[in-house]
């Protein structure tokens, strides 16, 4: 490339040279500006270069001119993403279950190029939970943005959806034929995306695991289930469902230890009101949908949960109880 076409570039190039060689911590002087910028064969007086940071600045980077002593320093100031920030992302990157140990990679890789190299270095942070199971699904984000699409679109979505077999191979339900259903939230629990969808034969919606959806698409039929969707309480719906297995809602009256309290609150949130029952216990109302794995979370919590009623959550627990009993006799 001609010098006279690198020229044009200058301010790229400039901009280029803030963003990854500078900070607060490793300001930049003019020679060295000048010099990085013969790196790329581009030439420059100090003149010039005053009205080119100054373009940078109109332009909104938070180019920062720093007296320090007799010598004057420039550096990036505010950027895209601070650099606490920055960890903050990675480190949920680095120990979420749901995404691939290649696309964290890249994820982590693209995060470190909004920063300084100096700063880039900080985010080898490493963060991992010893026996933790990534995905095995790379299309999950291919498959976010299609149902996302769908969902804007407001169309229906068909896809096959399999389960891991006893050899641990993909095997497709429904001897893989498409599900059809109607997109309308998407859910992230315990670590795992969960489609929301309206499934207009049985007039009810479902749940699916995201990372078990393969062959996503857009229908071309409309989105059913508008108004069912309206009466469906958004923010209580994780706390309804546990684990997001479905079954039939019911308000549980629990009695509680006091020393549980905090976990009451972490599973259904501080709006939950607990009244207390005795010095060491208190009562609580919620409503919940009636699940094996909203008894095994009971069940998790020993003798500090028991369910007081309705009669039919009571019977349903004594059963899951006594099953699980002759299991081991």
């Amino acid at each position: 490339m001609a010098r006279s076409e690198n020229m044009r570039l200058k301010l790229l190039f400039l901009s280029k040279i803030l963003r990854e060689q500078t900070d607060e911590d490793h300001p930049i002087t003019m020679p060295e500006i000048i010099d990085e910028l013969g790196k790329y064969d581009i030439g420059a007086n100090r003149k010039s270069l005053y009205e080119d940071l100054e373009a940078l600045r109109q332009y909104g980077l938070d180019v920062i001119k720093d007296r320090r002593g007799p010598q004057t320093y420039y550096y990036l100031g505010n950027r895209e993403f601070q650099l606490a920030e920055l960890k903050f992302l990675v480190d949920a990157i680095e120990s979420s279950q749901f995404i691939t140990e290649r696309k964290a990679k890249d994820l982590i890789e693209k995060l470190s190029h909004t920063a300084s190299v100096y700063d880039a270095k900080l985010l080898e942070r490493g963060v991992k939970i010893p026996g933790r199971v990534r995905s095995m699904n790379e299309s999950i984000y291919y498959t976010l943005d299609t149902i996302h699409t769908a969902m804007n679109n407001g169309k229906q979505i068909k896809f096959h959806y399999f389960r891991w077999n006893v050899k641990g191979e993909e095997e497709f339900r429904k001897d893989g034929e498409f599900y059809e259903v109607s997109p309308w939230m998407l859910v992230l629990d315990d670590e795992k995306y969960y489609l929301v969808a309206y499934d207009i034969s049985e007039k009810i919606f479902k749940h699916y695991r995201v990372d078990k959806m393969r062959d996503v698409e857009e229908s071309v039929k409309k989105r059913n289930g508008v108004m069912e969707f309206k009466k469906l309480n958004k923010a209580k719906y994780t706390q309804q469902y546990f684990r997001m297995f479905g079954g039939e809602l019911e308000t549980v009256t629990l009695r509680c230890k006091n020393e549980l309290s905090n976990v009451i609150v972490d599973q259904f949130g501080k709006d939950v009101t607990m009244i207390p029952k005795d010095d060491e216990h208190f009562m609580v109302k919620v409503e919940v949908a009636l699940s094996d794995q909203f008894f095994g979370w009971v069940i998790s919590l020993g003798d500090g949960v028991m369910i007081e009623g309705p009669k039919k959550s009571v019977k349903r627990m004594k059963e899951l109880g006594e099953r699980v009993a002759r299991m081991y006799t």
